[in-house]
Parts: structure tokens; sequence; C-alpha cells
């Protein structure tokens, strides 16, 4: 069984900025796919769409929501720490916590079917059994999970899971988001959006490698990686190179990947993989670049208060993206290609900094923020 070894845990502001990078992204992917409304013929398309959108989902998609599940694992480590400091057990609390996570996850379904924090909810409360696991053994668990043993299974034994009633989830959510009204879509996206992006995880692979990258957050948790102590810089160093070279792997592997039938077959397996190399690769590169070059922290400490708002830039993001998008706002996913899309998803970010940025100078958290925390620890001393 893990314990603690009773050292401080102070504020780490590289996981607060690489938090508001994952946002950021984010929010620019969402507003790339109108919000889940797909990309239909539009009003003011450019010849350069095709290549942004493949372009942004090189960098974003799939990455921005493991470096996320990662920090989420990240924070449960050191919430629970700071309880096992004090000779207290986190366990019901974090559960707590987590049952309140899945009631801001019901309200941002209202706006976007794709809400990913009910999953967290749901999957989180995993992290209590793994919290409890000696660190040899977490690692071993978390190796499994991230290497996609379901996809494996299903290469070795030719069993698919049952996607097929995803397509007919989507086109509700879909039929109701472009031309429906308000109370309309957030009906059908309350109904089918959690069995939708369950079946999306499901055929992704994105189930057990999100499980995984929360453990790996716990992990990195217990061994400090993110912290200037010891040979930590060396170590993101050998995680950098690794990284760069399994995505330049993964970068010839799609490039035989296109019409090869038996690379197809195995796509389900590589991909989930070259997303997680992606993502280490942009983590390692941060922290490398944080600790070396004093101006790259500088910069990126401007959005180290919008990483500490993430819950609060999530479901903001979901009202605004909707409103512009979806037929019951602006219905803006007639009218913008790609890369207009795109710019809309500037432009929510710049407003959300600039709304967030005033209320950081009063409040040393996001309003949603205050009231998960106040909440989660409603009863105690």
């Amino acid at each position: 069984m893990y314990k603690t070894q009773g050292l401080k845990n102070s504020r780490i502001e590289v996981a607060d900025a690489l938090r508001g990078i994952a946002v950021i992204g984010i929010i620019l992917y969402h507003s790339v796919e109108h919000f889940n409304l797909g990309t239909p013929e539009t009003s003011l398309s450019l010849a350069c769409d095709g290549t942004v959108f493949n372009i942004l989902t090189v960098l974003l998609s799939g990455k921005m929501y493991g470096i996320f599940a990662l920090l989420f694992g990240l924070s449960f480590f050191i919430m629970r720490d700071n309880q096992a400091q004090k000779g207290k057990d986190f366990s019901l609390r974090f559960a707590w916590r987590m049952l309140l996570l899945l009631g801001f996850g019901i309200i941002n379904l209202v706006f976007y079917d794709g809400d990913i924090l009910t999953f967290y909810a749901l999957w989180g409360l995993l992290m209590i059994p793994a919290g409890y696991l000696c660190t040899p053994l977490l690692w071993v668990v978390t190796i499994l999970l991230l290497i996609q043993p379901v996809e494996i299974y299903s290469l070795l034994s030719g069993w698919r899971p049952d996607i097929s009633a995803m397509g007919k989830y989507y086109m509700e959510i879909g039929r109701t988001g472009a031309d429906g009204t308000f109370f309309e879509h957030a009906a059908a996206s309350l109904q089918y959006g959690f069995k939708a992006s369950w079946l999306w995880f499901v055929m992704k692979g994105r189930v057990t490698q999100t499980i995984g990258l929360f453990f790996l957050g716990i992990l990195f948790g217990r061994h400090r990686l993110f912290y200037n102590e010891g040979n930590h810089l060396k170590i993101w160093r050998v995680v950098c190179i690794v990284a760069a070279v399994a995505v330049a792997a993964g970068s010839i592997f799609g490039h035989w990947n296109n019409g090869n039938v038996f690379f197809g077959k195995v796509d389900s397996l590589i991909h989930p993989l070259y997303n997680l190399a992606m993502l280490l690769l942009i983590v390692s590169g941060v922290v490398l670049l944080w600790y070396a070059f004093e101006g790259f922290r500088k910069g990126l400490s401007h959005i180290c208060f919008f990483g500490r708002m993430s819950l609060t830039n999530y479901l903001m993001s979901s009202l605004l993206g909707s409103f512009i998008f979806y037929g019951w706002g602006l219905g803006m996913h007639y009218v913008f290609g790609t890369t207009f899309s795109f710019l809309a998803g500037i432009a929510i970010v710049v407003l959300q900094i600039i709304i967030l940025r005033q209320w950081a100078k009063k409040h040393q958290r996001g309003p949603l923020e205050t009231i998960w925390r106040k909440l989660t620890w409603l009863g105690s001393k």
C-alpha cells in the first residue's frame, strides 16, 4: 500500500500552464468541429480549410483531452497526499467531489452533447482504489491500460464492440442542434449525448487510455516529476526523445495506412498510441522549455490563471460555442468553414481570457472552481 512521503506539494505553475494550453486546444478544436455539428456546406469556405483542419487534428485531437486527463490524476494525487499528511483519508471526500463534477457535467450536457466531465466523474472514482496501490503495481496497471488492451484483444480474437447505435444518436443530436430550439437540443443532448460519446470513446480507444492517463498523473505526482528536483529534467529529456521517435514512427504509419488493408485493421490500436506519444511530446517539451528559458516561462505565465479556472472555462466555452454555431443561436455552422471556425474559436478564447482576467484580480479561483471547492469541503473544519 502506498503511504505519503510527507513532502510539501507546492503550487505547480507549469501544470497550470499545461492545463491552460489543454483547455485552449479543446476550445479551438471544438470550434473547428462546430461543437459536434460537423462541417456541412458553408458559405464562408476557403481553399486552405482542409490543410487547417488536418494540422489542428494532428496537434489537438485526442492530445488536449489526454493532457487534461493526466493533470486530473495529478490533482487527485496532490489533494489525497495533502490529506494523508494530516492523517486523513480523502476517499469519501473525493467520491463526493466526483458526484459534484457529475452535476457540472450534466449542466454542460444541456449546451454541448460531447461533454467529458460526466465521464471524468465516473472514471475518476477508479483513482480511489488506485491511490492505495504501491507504486510498482500502479505502474504495471497504468502501462497495461495505456497499451490499449481492448484493441489488442479485438485484433487477436476478431471481436468488435457494437457501436451501431452511435449513428442514430448523433443524427438526432445533430438535427436538433442544427435546426431545433434550445430546449429541443437540450432534451436530445441529455437523452443521447452521454450514450453517443460513450460509443465514440469505445470506437476511438479512449476508455482505457483516459483511465491510464489518470493513473499516470498520480504516478507523476508521486515521483514529483513536475518539480525541478534531482534528475527530473533528464527524465523529461528521455521522455521527449522517446515520444518524438514514436510520433515520427506513427507519422510513417499514417502514410502507409492510406489505402492499405493490413494497416487499416490495426489503426484502432496504433492511433491512440500515436495520440499518447504526441501528448507526452507536448508535455515534456513544455516542461523542459519552462525550466530552461525565463522568457518562455514568462510568456506562458499569462495563461496560468486560465488553467486554474479550467472548469469555468470548459463550461463557458460550451455556452458560447453552442450559441455561435447551433441553430438556436447564431447558426454559424452553416456559414463558417474550418478556417473561420478556427478564428471564432480564437475569439471565444480571447473573450474568456478578458472576462476571467478581471475575475482573477480579486479571486484566487474561478467562479465554478470556488463553488466546487466549497461544496467539496462542506461539513469539514
